[in-house]
């Protein structure tokens, strides 16, 4: 088999690809983020008050990289920390309105984005890709 057409080259190629996307869509609208960064942006919108190893669990991440992740998105002002009142050992995440405003901003973009990314792609070859997908990752 060649290697160039073995599975995990054509899914990293893919994510190049749509890395490189998101990454030219978001800088054209105007932001600055990366996909990993957008992921936890929207995982702290649907989990106010989550913490840092809930986030990198959500959106599959490395727990010891998240902190880096976290620490951007505080010092654009997107999110909040505060010392959780249950364990004062853990900091609590939630959006500002600043990071609520740019993740609603970001999110037909995004939307937009996962449109082009299946584009050659027929409506029922989309549906079978994203089950299959969805049962790779599964664990």
């Amino acid at each position: 088999m060649d290697s160039l057409d073995m599975a995990g080259h054509l899914i990293r190629r893919l994510h190049q690809q749509s890395t490189q996307n998101f990454v030219q869509r978001t800088q054209a609208a105007g932001f600055d983020l990366t996909p990993i960064q957008f992921a936890a942006l929207d995982t702290i919108h649907a989990h106010p008050a989550t913490d840092q190893a809930r986030v990198a669990e959500t959106i599959a991440y490395d727990r010891a990289t998240i902190g880096g992740v976290i620490d951007r998105l505080e010092h654009k002002g997107w999110i909040l920390r505060i010392v959780s009142e249950r364990d004062r050992r853990a900091r609590e995440l939630s959006l500002t309105a600043e990071g609520e405003r740019v993740r609603t901003a970001l999110l037909p973009i995004v939307q937009d984005l996962q449109d082009d990314i299946l584009q050659p792609l027929s409506n029922a070859d989309r549906a079978c890709f994203l089950r299959l997908a969805r049962q790779l990752v599964r664990e």
